[in-house]
C-alpha cells in the first residue's frame, strides 16, 4: 500500500475536476424507501434483536478538538451507504454535547475534516417553567454504537429521550429524537437544535464554511478552495440539515439555533418523535437528485429505519456464518469497518468502492488497486454487489489502447484513484505504477460469493488485458518472469523516482529486498520506451501471475471456452516450473526474488514474507513447502509474538516498526496461513491464526483494526480502521475455508 501520496513526493514535478453528477449509484448504494409501510423498529425493541450483544464493538466515543484531525485520527467514526460524512458519539463526560453526534467528519473531496464538535444538538425547553431539560441529569446515559445505528438514551426530568442516527441515502443521515413522558402530568415541550462551526486556524480553509438559515433548518455553504494538498471544496459543496416539522433558524456568526415553531403537548405515557436529515453533497446536481429521498425519509422515517435494519441484519447474518459465537463481535467490527470506509460515486470515482481508512488523512478519499481486490473478496461475504462495484470502480480507469498520453500501458490498472483525476490537478491520483495482480483472484472470489455470471463475463476480457500488460511492459528480458516497475510518467523522470514507483508497485513500499536494486528501461520492438523494471524478478509477483493464469482458466471454462482454459493452464504449468527453478534456495529452504536474466535467488537480502506466497498460490512443491514452513514457524524467524512479520526477525534489516521492514501485515500473514493449511499444516495454521487474533492489540476488544502490528508486542501501528485488515480478519474468523481456494498443483495434485 502506498503511504506517501503523490502530492508528498512530486509537488515540484506535477501540475479542479468539476463535480458534475455522475451516473446514478447502484441500487445498494442509495437507500430507497420501499412502497409498503413497515412497522417502526423500536430502539431497544424486538426489531433490534439481531444486534443483541453487539453494542460498542468499536469505541466511537469522543469529540474532535480541531477542524483538521491528525494524520491518523484517534477518533473512530461511523458512516454507511457510501456517504462522504461520518459521525461518532459523545463520551459520558461530554455533558454539553449530549443530544448531538460528534462531527460530522466530512471528506473535502480527498481529505477528512471536522465541521463541528457536534453540529446538531437536540434539546428541549419546558414551556411552563421556561427551563431547559438537562440531559446530563441522567448519571448513566446510554451512549452506544450498534451495527448500522448510533443511539443516545437519557432518562431525566420525568422524560425518556432517545436520539438515533442511521443513514437514509449515500448523501444523507436520518436522525430521530423520541421523547416519552414518564411523569404523571401533562408536559408542554419545545424542541430546539443548536450547533457551531469548528474552524481551521489558517486561510483559505478558515473562511471556507459559512452558516446559512434555511426554511426547514440550516445549511453550511462553502467557498471554493482548491488546495490540492489538503482541502478541496467548490461553491456548490453543501452540508444541510432539513427538519420534518416546521422550524425557524437564527444564525449568529458561527453559531445557530433552530427552534420548533410550536411546542409539543405530551400527556402522561405519550411519545413524540422529531425527525431530521443531515446531508453532505458536492454538487447542485447531487443535491437535486438526493432531495426526493430526503423528503421521503422525513415523511416516512420508519420505513427508512426498517430498511436499514433489515440490510444490517442481512450483513451480520451472512458474516457470522461459520464464526464462533464469542468472535461475532469482532466479525461485526470488521463489517462495520468496511462499510464505514465505503464511498459512493463522486468526482472522478464512477462507482461505489472502499477506501483504505476514512480516519486517515492520506486514505480517506481514494481507492487503491490491491486494497480493492482484498476488500472486495471479503465484502462479497455480506454484500456481493458492493464487492462487484469495488472491483469495477478500479477497472473503470483501466488504461485503454486509445489513451492519448499512455497507449503503451493499455490494460494497466492504475495504483490509486481519487475524486480529482490527475489531468484535473489531483495530486493523489497515481498512474506512475500499478499494484500486484490479485484482480483475477478477487473476481473469482466475488463470483463464487454471489457476484453473478454477468460480472464474470464483463471482467474476463479486462483481466486478460491487464494480465497481458504485465508481460508486455514488465518482462525486461522476455524470459517469462516479470518484474515490478514504473510507467512512462512525468513523475517518473529520474532514476530515483522510477525506483520508488517500482517499489510502490510491489505494494511493499520500503521492503529491504529493494534497497540495492537497479532500474532498467523497457522498450518495444521499435525501440520506444514503454516502461521501467527493477533488475530483479520478484517471487510474489510471478506467483500472483501464476494464480491469475489458473483463475483465468477457471473463468474461461465457466464461460464456455475450454481451449482458452487449456492454453492458460499450460502457461501456468511452465511458469510454476520457472518460479521454482529460479526463486527457491535449497540451502536455506526458502523462496526469494531472483536476479535478472535467469540468475538465481537473491539470498543476500534475507528472508521476507513474500517467500510464503508460493504456498498460498500452490507453486511450491511439498519439499519446498516444508522448508518454508520451518521458517514461518521458527521463533527466531517468522514465529514472533505477533507472528509472520514482513521481514524475518533474524534478517539484519529487521525493524519491528519499519512499515514493510518488519511489521505484521494481516493480509500477508493470511496468505501464509492459508498456504500452510493448503499444504497440510493445519495445526500450524490454526495456531498462528489464533496468535494473530489474540495478540493484536484491541482486535478482540473495542479497539480499531489497524493497518499493521508490532511483531514483538502486538501494538497496532499506522492507520486505524484499515479496510484490508478488516477484510482479512473477517476471513480468518470464519471456520469454513475460503470460497476460492487456489488450484492444486498439476504435478500429481499433492501439496503436502
Amino acid at each position: 500500500m502506498i503511504h506517501l501520496s503523490r502530492r508528498q513526493f512530486a509537488a515540484s514535478s506535477l501540475v479542479p475536476l468539476g463535480a458534475a453528477l455522475l451516473p446514478a449509484a447502484p441500487a445498494h448504494a442509495q437507500e430507497t424507501v420501499p412502497q409498503e409501510t413497515a412497522p417502526e423498529a423500536s430502539h431497544h425493541g424486538s426489531g433490534d434483536s439481531f444486534r443483541d450483544g453487539l453494542s460498542d464493538v468499536l469505541d466511537l466515543h469522543g469529540l474532535p478538538e480541531a477542524a483538521e484531525p491528525p494524520g491518523d485520527n484517534p477518533l473512530n467514526v461511523f458512516a454507511d451507504l457510501g456517504a462522504w460524512h461520518a459521525y461518532g458519539l459523545p463520551s459520558a463526560a461530554d455533558h454539553a454535547y449530549f443530544g448531538g453526534f460528534s462531527g460530522p467528519l466530512y471528506v473535502a473531496e480527498e481529505y477528512p475534516w471536522y465541521l463541528s464538535r457536534a453540529f446538531s444538538r437536540f434539546g428541549l425547553v419546558d414551556e411552563r417553567s421556561a427551563r431547559a431539560v438537562d440531559l446530563s441529569g441522567d448519571r448513566a446515559p446510554r451512549l452506544e454504537a450498534r451495527p448500522g445505528v448510533l443511539t443516545q438514551s437519557y432518562v431525566t426530568d420525568g422524560l425518556c429521550v432517545t436520539v438515533e442516527l442511521r443513514y437514509a441515502t449515500n448523501r444523507s443521515a436520518l436522525v430521530r429524537a423520541t421523547v416519552q413522558n414518564r411523569g404523571n402530568s401533562v408536559r408542554e415541550l419545545r424542541a430546539h437544535w443548536t450547533g457551531s462551526l469548528l474552524r481551521h486556524t489558517s486561510e483559505p480553509v478558515r473562511s471556507a464554511p459559512r452558516l446559512q438559515a434555511t426554511d426547514d433548518g440550516v445549511a453550511v455553504r462553502f467557498a471554493e478552495v482548491r488546495s490540492f494538498k489538503d482541502f478541496l471544496t467548490t461553491a456548490q459543496t453543501r452540508f444541510e440539515v432539513a427538519h420534518a416539522g416546521s422550524v425557524r433558524t437564527t444564525v449568529h456568526g458561527d453559531e445557530y439555533r433552530t427552534t420548533a415553531h410550536r411546542p409539543t403537548r405530551l400527556a402522561p405515557g405519550a411519545t413524540a418523535t422529531f425527525t431530521w436529515t443531515e446531508s453532505y453533497t458536492f454538487t447542485d446536481a447531487e443535491r437535486r437528485t438526493n432531495h426526493p429521498a430526503v423528503r421521503e425519509a422525513l415523511a416516512h422515517p420508519d420505513r427508512v429505519a426498517d430498511r436499514a435494519d433489515r440490510r444490517w441484519q442481512r450483513y451480520l447474518t451472512r458474516s457470522f456464518d461459520g464464526v464462533a459465537p464469542d468472535r461475532c463481535r469482532t466479525a461485526a467490527k470488521a463489517v462495520q469497518t468496511l462499510v464505514t470506509n465505503w464511498r459512493s460515486p463522486a468526482g472522478a470515482l464512477r462507482k461505489d468502492g472502499i477506501t483504505p481508512s476514512l480516519t486517515n488523512t492520506s486514505f480517506a478519499g481514494g481507492f487503491w488497486a490491491w486494497d480493492s481486490w482484498k476488500e472486495a473478496a471479503a465484502t462479497a461475504i455480506f454484500d456481493p454487489q458492493l464487492a462487484v462495484s469495488t472491483i469495477e470502480s478500479m477497472f473503470d480507469h483501466q488504461i485503454q489502447a486509445d489513451s492519448p498520453d499512455r497507449p503503451q500501458d493499455a490494460g494497466m490498472v492504475p495504483d490509486a484513484l481519487f475524486y480529482n483525476d490527475i489531468r484535473q490537478g489531483g495530486l493523489n491520483w497515481n498512474e506512475r505504477n500499478s499494484k500486484p495482480p490479485l484482480a483475477a483472484w478477487a473476481v473469482w472470489q466475488v463470483y463464487e460469493r454471489g457476484g453473478g455470471r454477468a460480472f464474470l463475463h464483463r471482467m474476463y476480457p479486462k483481466l486478460r488485458s491487464y494480465h497481458a500488460w504485465w508481460y508486455r511492459d514488465r518482462d525486461h528480458d522476455h524470459n517469462g518472469l516479470a518484474e515490478y516497475g514504473a510507467t512512462v510518467d512525468p513523475a517518473n523522470d529520474s532514476t530515483a523516482q522510477r525506483r520508488l514507483a517500482a517499489a510502490w508497485e510491489s505494494g511493499m513500499d520500503n521492503a529491504p529486498r529493494f534497497d540495492d536494486t537497479q532500474v532498467r528501461t523497457n522498450t518495444d520492438r521499435a525501440g520506444r520506451t514503454i516502461g521501467y523494471s527493477l533488475a530483479q524478478q520478484s517471487v510474489d509477483l510471478n506467483c500472483f501471475l501464476y494464480a491469475e493464469k489458473r483463475f483465468l482458466a477457471r473463468m474461461a471454462t465457466e464461460l464456455g471456452w475450454p481451449d482458452e482454459a487449456k492454453d492458460l493452464n499450460h502457461e501456468a504449468d511452465a511458469l510454476r516450473d520457472r518460479i521454482r527453478a529460479h526463486t527457491y534456495d535449497p540451502a536455506t529452504g526458502y523462496f526469494y526474488d531472483c536476479g535478472p536474466d535467469g540468475s538465481g535467488p537473491l539470498t543476500a537480502a534475507g528472508k521476507g514474507i513474500e517467500g510464503a506466497v508460493p504456498l498460498w498460490t500452490g507453486v511450491a512443491s511439498a519439499r519446498e513447502a516444508a522448508g518454508a514452513r520451518a521458517a514461518l514457524t521458527d521463533p527466531a524467524q517468522f514465529g514472533t509474538f505477533m507472528p509472520l512479520p514482513t521481514v524475518a526477525r533474524n534478517n539484519p534489516k529487521f525493524d519491528p516498526t519499519g512499515y514493510w521492514r518488519g511489521l505484521v501485515w494481516l493480509d500477508q500473514a493470511y496468505f501464509a496461513i492459508r498456504g500452510l493449511s493448503d499444504y497440510g499444516y493445519d495445526r500450524d495454521a490454526r495456531a498462528i491464526g489464533e496468535q494473530l487474533l489474540q495478540h493484536a492489540d484491541g482486535l478482540l476488544g473495542d479497539g480499531p483494526i489497524h493497518e499493521n502490528y508490532h511483531p514483538l508486542t502486538g501494538a497496532g501501528k499506522n492507520s486505524a480502521n484499515f479496510s484490508w485488515s478488516a477484510a482479512v480478519v473477517l476471513e480468518m474468523l470464519r471456520k469454513h475455508p475460503s470460497a476460492a481456494p487456489l488450484p492444486r498443483l498439476r504435478d500429481g495434485g499433492q501439496r503436502a
